[in-house]
Formats: C-alpha cells, sequence, structure tokens
C-alpha cells in the first residue's frame, strides 16, 4: 500500500520530537541513548514496542539469496559473506530500535555515559554478556575488536578509529572512548562496532582468514554447517547469554535458519513455488500482482503480506563513475539520464505500477523540495554556489516522458547535451572531438535478471544516440572485486538510507571515501559542498537545521546527476509459508533494512 506523504512527516517529527527534546546535560549512566536528549523507552522498559514478547521459540525456515558466497567473514573487506551473518551471530554494545530515529538501547553494554557535549562515551558490559562459546565478554574484548576492525577491517570501520582519540579500561567492565571530532553521532556509532573475540583473532590475519575461519560471536544464532557457495546453516543457540536482555525479548524466536544460494532470481523465485524457500521479499508490483497465484497461494499454505514503512526511498539505479571520461562531464550525466526511457521501461517491467525515486531521500520528511531551495536549506549552500551542480538553487527535477517506445523529446534534449560536450554524430557514432566513438560498459553481476532486462531495453535507445553500451554480466565474486576497486563505466546501484543519516554518509559520498577502495562511494563524488552539508548534518544541535542540511545534501547528490533512478519500495512485500508470524504494529522502518525476520516467529498450523 502507499504511504501519504504527510502522514510519513507527522509520524517522524513526532519520533524525532522526543529525541531532539533539550537534556539537562548532566552526565550518568543511563540504559539508552539518542543523538539530543534522552530516548522514548524508559530504563524499565519489558520489551521493543513492535516485538510479541510472548513470542514462542521453534521452528525451521529457510531463506534464499543469489549468487555465492566464499567468506563467512562480513568484516572484512576480501570475499563475499552472506549479508544476514552479522545480524544474527554478532553483537554490538548497544542496539538499534527500529521506531525511533536516533536511538539505541544497551545491549552487551548495561549502561552507557555521555558528558553534554559528548566528547567522550563510556560503556559500561553486563555481567552475564557471554561469546557463544561460553567465554565472558571483557573489555579486553571491546578494546581489541575497535582496534582490530579499524586497521586491519572492512574500510568502512575506518572512520570511527580515526576519529577515537583514545580507548582505555575505567572500570572492571567499564571502557572510554575520546573522540577527537566535534560529532555528536560518533558516541552512537561507537556503541554500534561488532565486538569479536580476542582469543581467537589476536596475533592472527584477520583480513585474510580461510572460510572455515568463522568469526566467534556474542549472537542469538552460531554457523553450525555450511557448504561454500551454497549453503550456510544457523542454529539457535540454547545457552544465548541475552534471551532475557530487554532489548531482545520477543527477538530470534526460529530454532534454525538455513540461508540457501541460487544462481538468479527466477531460479530462486521457482524454488519459493516449489516450497523449497519458506519466504521471499518482491521487488516487482506487477510480479507481485500477477505471478504470485500458484498452487501453495490459492491453497493458503503461502501467505502474501504487504508491509508498511516511512524509511527514505534510498537511491537505486545505474551509477556512473565519474573518475572515468566523460562521466567526469555532468553534460553526459544529464544525457544519459535524459535517454533513459523510465516511463517505458517502468510500464514494460512492473506494469507502470511503481513511482519512480525523484531523490535521495524522498518519500521522507528529509527529502529536498520542488523548486528553489528554501532559505534555510539556501543557507547551507550559499558558500558553493559557484560550484555546485546545474539546478541545485533554482530546482532539478528527472525528466519525464510520454510513454512511448521512441522517447524522441528525451532523446532530442540527450543529443543537444552531449554536442554540448563536445559530441558529434559521424555517421551513426557518437565521437568526441578527436573521432573516438562514445561507448561504455554496464557492470552487472549475473544473477541480477531484472538490473539485466532494465540494462538491455536501456542499451536500446542509447544506439539511437549512436552510443555503444554493452552489457557486461559477470559471476559474483569478480563483480565484488571490480566494484570495490572502482572497475567499472557504469554498474547498479543501490542504497539504502534512514531517519537518522549520520556519519556513515561519508563513507557513501565523502570526498575521502572517493578515493578509498571497498568504499559505497561508487559514483566516486568529491565535493566540497557534500563535505560540508554533511558535516552540518553532524553538528546540527536542533531538529530545523538538521532537516534544512539533509535536505541541503539531497540537493546536492540528486543534481550531481550520478545515477540514473529507477522506482522505489513504498512496502515491503513479503510472500511466506503461513507457519510463519510477525507482529503487528510493526516499527516505522517496516521489515527493516532488509526483510530480516527477526521479531517473527513459527506457528504450526
Amino acid at each position: 500500500m502507499e504511504l501519504d506523504f504527510f502522514q510519513n512527516a507527522r509520524a517522524f517529527l513526532a519520533a524525532i520530537a522526543v529525541i531532539l527534546w533539550p537534556s539537562s546535560g548532566a552526565a550518568g549512566p543511563q540504559h539508552g541513548i539518542s543523538m539530543y536528549g534522552s530516548p522514548a523507552l524508559p530504563p524499565d522498559f519489558v520489551s521493543l514496542p513492535y516485538v510479541n514478547p510472548d513470542a514462542p521459540k521453534g521452528g525451521s525456515i529457510t531463506l534464499g539469496n543469489t549468487g555465492g558466497f566464499d567468506s563467512l567473514n562480513p568484516y572484512v573487506r576480501k570475499g563475499t559473506a552472506p549479508w544476514q551473518l552479522s545480524f544474527f551471530t554478532h553483537e554490538s554494545l548497544m542496539g538499534r530500535s527500529w521506531d525511533e530515529p536516533f536511538a539505541l538501547y544497551g545491549l552487551l553494554a548495561e549502561s552507557v555515559e555521555v558528558p553534554p557535549d559528548r566528547a567522550w562515551v563510556e560503556f559500561t558490559l553486563r555481567p552475564e554478556a557471554r561469546f557463544s562459546d561460553g567465554t565472558p565478554v571483557t573489555v579486553a574484548d571491546v578494546i581489541f575488536s575497535y582496534e582490530l576492525l579499524g586497521t586491519e577491517g572492512h574500510p568502512r570501520y575506518h572512520g570511527l578509529w580515526s576519529q577515537i582519540d583514545s580507548i582505555e579500561q575505567t572500570g572492571p567492565r567499564s571502557v572510554r572512548m575520546t573522540f577527537n571530532t566535534d560529532n555528536r553521532e560518533l558516541a552512537l556509532l561507537a556503541g554500534m562496532r561488532p565486538v569479536l573475540s580476542r582469543a581467537q583473532w589476536e596475533g592472527r590475519d584477520f583480513a585474510n582468514a580461510p572460510l572455515a575461519d568463522v568469526p566467534l560471536g556474542t549472537g542469538p544464532y552460531v554457523v553450525s554447517d555450511f557448504e561454500a557457495g551454497r549453503h550456510v546453516t544457523l542454529t539457535r543457540d540454547p545457552d544465548y547469554w541475552g534471551k532475557d536482555v530487554p532489548f531482545r525479548r520477543g527477538s530470534h524466536n526460529f530454532d534454525e535458519i538455513r540461508l540457501d544460494f541460487y544462481g538468479d532470481a527466477s531460479v530462486l523465485f521457482e524454488a519459493f513455488k516449489a516450497g523449497e524457500i519458506s519466504a521471499l521479499r518482491e521487488f516487482n508490483v506487477e510480479t507481485w500482482a500477477t505471478q504470485y497465484d500458484f498452487p501453495a497461494v490459492t491453497r493458503g499454505d503461502v501467505v502474501k503480506s504487504e508491509i508498511p514503512h516511512q524509511k527514505p526511498s534510498g537511491m537505486t539505479g545505474f551509477v556512473m563513475n565519474t573518475r572515468r571520461a566523460p562521466f567526469d562531464d555532468w553534460r553526459v550525466r544529464e544525457a544519459l539520464i535524459q535517454a533513459f526511457n523510465f516511463e517505458y521501461i517502468n510500464d514494460t517491467l512492473t506494469g507502470g505500477a511503481q513511482r519512480r525515486i525523484t531523490s535521495y531521500f524522498s518519500n521522507s520528511v528529509l527529502a529536498m523540495r520542488p523548486g528553489p531551495a528554501p532559505k534555510d536549506v539556501a543557507a547551507h549552500l550559499a558558500p558553493f554556489a559557484d560550484s555546485l551542480p546545474p539546478g541545485t538553487l533554482e530546482g532539478y527535477s528527472l525528466p519525464q516522458g510520454d510513454g512511448s517506445a521512441r522517447n524522441r523529446k528525451g532523446i532530442r534534449r540527450a543529443m543537444a547535451l552531449l554536442e554540448q560536450a563536445g559530441f558529434t554524430a559521424q555517421d551513426g557514432t557518437m565521437r568526441d572531438a578527436d573521432g573516438t566513438p562514445l561507448a561504455f560498459s554496464i557492470l552487472l553481476a549475473k544473477g541480477s535478471s531484472e538490473n539485466i532486462a532494465i540494462a538491455e531495453l536501456y542499451t536500446q535507445a542509447l544506439t539511437r544516440l549512436g552510443i555503444k553500451a554493452e552489457v557486461a554480466a559477470i559471476d559474483d565474486a569478480q563483480y565484488v572485486a571490480r566494484v570495490n576497486g572502482f572497475d567499472f563505466d557504469m554498474t547498479t546501484f543501490r542504497r539504502a538510507l534512514s531517519l537518522s543519516p549520520g556519519t556513515e554518509q561519508r563513507f557513501y559520498w565523502g570526498s575521502e571515501a572517493a578515493a578509498q577502495e571497498g568504499s559505497r562511494n561508487l559514483m566516486g563524488v568529491a565535493s566540497p559542498a557534500v563535505d560540508a552539508m554533511i558535516d552540518a548534518m553532524l553538528q546540527a544541535r536542533g531538529q530545523e537545521d538538521f532537516v534544512a542540511a539533509t535536505r541541503a545534501l539531497d540537493r546536492v547528490l540528486t543534481a550531481g546527476r550520478y545515477v540514473i533512478p529507477f522506482w522505489q519500495y513504498d512496502a515491503g512485500l513479503i510472500a511466506h509459508i503461513a507457519e510463519m508470524k510477525y507482529p503487528e504494529p510493526l516499527p516505522i522502518y517496516g521489515d527493516g533494512p532488509n526483510f530480516m525476520p527477526e521479531v517473527w516467529w513459527y506457528a504450526p498450523r
């Protein structure tokens, strides 16, 4: 179902008003932490508001992934690990509530303390916290983990480590981190790093450990079986230390979760229809409406659930690598956006049922508004007026076609922009001033059947412009390696965004990340304006300034024309066996950042 925008905005503002309420300024141990003020749940809360605290334990489910895996370590750059592992097998000092932006509650830590200026944060561990082998979690494990991840882990962990001036033990179960940067969010980020076992990894090569060396975690599940590239079995730990912690009560209810891997989405869907997969998230509205009528659905063995959410749209589309010519020219990028016949492609592949993404934070109160920038947003952008992409201040919007296959208006605009950029059509081929043909490849993973279908329709349009664009579909391992190394012209892009954007934005599109292999800045944005807008978000001291800074960032990114946007997902479309149940209402994040059945349970029929 489609959510009314203003309903979303009211719900978000109501939630964020709680966390932006001025605090008393007094430091002291607390049960949770938010960006500003106090979290919504009281110290004696029994469970998160969106769980069933009495959910039964038991049952087994099978989930499906496309592609394969060659690693069971999700915390290093090398290899491809099942993305679900870090959610099921490991924990952090604090845990995120999916019903509040910017709010964390104690998990491995029983309390957190910060001073008014957030110059440091101190955590006190729960005495009962244990790794899955039964050994206690110690302050030494925490300090070791933060240094290990910050130096040898995936680059996404390096940013926090570089902003920690010191990390030290302050009591038998307490650890303090002092920061070298004025960033209120660092105290929250420090609570969200996975804690690893010092005994397992000290003196070993963490970044290049073999597949069989599964990092020891504290989470509700352990890896009990696997076959490289084919399946992983996660078994609920009967001795899990945190089953009675309020943050965990009513969650992680399945006894066993098996992850099976398939070559592509079509094969996975057939496996689901055959009863080999327990649940599947669908991304195509037309497929949801027309292809979920197989016998298991009509019998009631499979249920179709639509789970609304209030998340920003994020950005999904084809990203252009601005590190390479001609994608370093905004006019070429705009021409390629004009040539992308969204209305026709959307109608062909989804029946025209899905709305287009209009900006990075669209579908939320954080999204830029149409037309010229309002005063508060323009004030953030004014120092960079001379270097901003055209349309940032005046207003930028994506082209709208007439739905016809030929897209004459878009092709004419694209042709004019390419001519402005120095290209001319010669004998049916678009060439630069030196006579070199305009050609590039769209790099995709073999299993991404929908993206391949979109790319094939797109390349037909590009041919009319005299551009030779080839679709290069390669296996998962090669794809991950090339994308991590920024070795592509154009590729598929998916960046989920939250209602609490913060320091991670630097890793997504900060200038430093543009040159950092393995970062998520695939487009290669290196913009002082982007960096400044992220800083303004992190330094905001009130709701209005935070929203204005985020809307300013949204404008710079959208007008930068780095991604050719596809369609957004207004609700989670989850088909699942009837035995799988979920609580209602679910949180404002709906089914989570991805389909994560951590609050679902199994009810035999």
